[in-house]
């Protein structure tokens, strides 16, 4: 039996649930976000509180996840999530002109990365990106894909890692 859908979700000032039959949408102050519901899952309103039901027990692992996404989603519009990442490596360097985030990596041409509707990337300095926005799902993707254009190699560290992320060195082969 899940122990997470039993727990309710806090809902902060200025955040407003929006239940229907089919839908689940959170306005927040940065933002609004909507997830789709399945008819077997009930959420009901309780001294600012919602509270996630299963009308069928066989249900209550799907009313956990669904709890769990539509807390993110609260978290979300109220204050909203970020990744850090980070570049190692000689002349790798981040900028973000208007909505586009202009990437050296050490190839032969500049990565440019357009970002998606609802995160925004700044480069506090010239190795470091931050992406924030109000959908966790969204931002841990955007993050990935930025990581993906030259991940952390295990030689030397070079290429970008998030900001928490340990590197597992290798020795070099001798000879």
């Amino acid at each position: 039996m899940s122990r997470v859908a039993k727990k309710p979700i806090a809902l902060p000032k200025g955040v407003e649930l929006n239940i229907q039959p089919e839908h689940v949408s959170v306005k927040g102050p940065k933002g609004t976000l909507s997830i789709d519901k399945p008819a077997y899952i009930d959420i009901k309103i309780e001294d600012g509180n919602a509270l996630l039901s299963a009308n069928d027990p066989s249900h209550i692992a799907l009313t956990g996840t669904l709890r769990a996404i539509v807390a993110n989603m609260v978290h979300g519009v109220s204050q909203g999530f970020e990744r850090k990442l980070e570049l190692v490596g000689v002349g790798y360097r981040a900028a973000v002109q208007g909505k586009d985030l202009n990437l050296s990596l050490g190839f032969s041409h500049p990565v440019v990365f357009q970002a998606p509707e609802g995160i925004t990337l700044t480069t506090p300095t010239q190795t470091e990106i931050v992406v924030a926005g109000s959908d966790k799902q969204l931002v841990g993707q955007v993050a990935a894909k930025i990581r993906g254009f030259r991940p952390p190699e295990p030689y030397k560290g070079k290429g970008v890692k998030y900001s928490d992320e340990t590197i597992i060195r290798k020795e070099a082969k001798k000879a």
